[in-house]
């Protein structure tokens, strides 16, 4: 099985533990090299997060046992790159809003 090399993630956690905290835990797990979380949407008992992992061989239960021991849980993935290296998407035109596409 091809080894997943960046995982986004859209979680929604309360405000306890912080982003900080969160972040610290996902980075100690084996395989991830990199994480970065953005809020996106706070309101007065959660926090809606975008949270990007990469590395060399991200194992999603892992990702999701420290989400839900944070009291947070997975709504959706939101991107997955996965393979021997990693390759950015690819803009087309309907991405673009070509006109000659309307």
């Amino acid at each position: 099985m091809s080894e997943v090399r960046r995982l986004v993630l859209d979680v929604l956690k309360p405000h306890q533990p912080t982003m900080l905290v969160l972040a610290d835990k996902l980075g100690d797990l084996d395989g991830i090299h990199g994480v970065d979380i953005t809020l996106i949407e706070i309101d007065n008992k959660v926090e809606n997060i975008k949270i990007t992992l990469e590395g060399d061989d991200i194992d999603f239960q892992d990702v999701s046992e420290v989400v839900q021991d944070a009291g947070g849980s997975v709504h959706s993935i939101d991107k997955v790159s996965a393979g021997k290296r990693m390759i950015d998407e690819v803009e087309t035109p309907q991405d673009a809003g070509a006109p000659w596409l309307r």
